[in-house]
């Protein structure tokens, strides 16, 4: 029997339906058989009483309730209905050309962006944890450096902050720089493609930081 899918994969679905994250050209991620079943339950939902709002999170529960006592074969319609959507997603991604997941290699004369203040405290901390906790797992040492970060005074932290704002500072001067290039060279458009790559960069930079800063504040 199929395993419930978790709220966070249920929310996913509905982004993924909803909205296309980043490029519009890129194809619509590819749909669960319970994604689908929960799709036709809201379709029901619409047609039956077309002027009552959906509450999302009852919603979620019911459509949940009863995909647990739905038999192999009530579901296999919608198993099947996810086959085929994998099957266009697929061929669609082989027109579409990059990989999934892939990604644009970066200038490695792009001005690389500054840690945050947590993210200096963490690799003055992250060798002295390792070293008095051998054998300490990844997941461990970040619920520890989240710890001690969020024990810290505001006057403790501000040493980190004030240094993070200086290598901000440093950082905009060089990408000015870096902007500028471009109409030195003389290339036609380099200096926008400069700003560009920058920009760009700058997002999947600012993402991945994020997520580790997540990952070890909030474990």
């Amino acid at each position: 029997m199929e395993s419930l899918p978790s709220t966070s994969k249920k929310m996913n679905f509905v982004l993924r339906v909803k909205m296309a994250k980043g490029d519009p050209k890129k194809p619509k991620g590819k749909m669960s058989a319970y994604a689908f079943f929960v799709q036709t339950c809201r379709e029901e939902h619409k047609k039956k009483n077309p002027e009552v709002p959906v509450n999302f999170a009852e919603f979620s529960k019911k459509c949940s309730e009863r995909w647990k006592t739905m038999s192999g074969k009530e579901k296999s319609k919608f198993d099947e209905m996810a086959k085929a959507d994998k099957v266009r997603y697929d061929r669609e991604m082989k027109d579409y050309g990059p990989a999934k997941g892939g990604k644009k290699k970066k200038d490695p004369n792009a001005p690389k962006r500054p840690p945050s203040g947590f993210f200096l405290f963490c690799s003055e901390f992250r060798p002295k944890i390792k070293s008095a906790n051998p054998g300490i797992s990844i997941g461990d040492v970040a619920k520890k450096l989240g710890e001690m970060w969020n024990n810290l005074s505001d006057s403790e932290k501000q040493p980190y902050i004030n240094k993070a704002a200086k290598l901000k500072e440093k950082y905009e001067k060089d990408v000015a720089d870096y902007k500028s290039k471009g109409k030195f060279d003389g290339a036609k458009g380099a200096a926008k493609v400069a700003r560009k790559k920058v920009e760009e960069e700058d997002e999947e930079d600012e993402e991945e930081e994020e997520e580790e800063e997540e990952e070890e504040e909030d474990e």
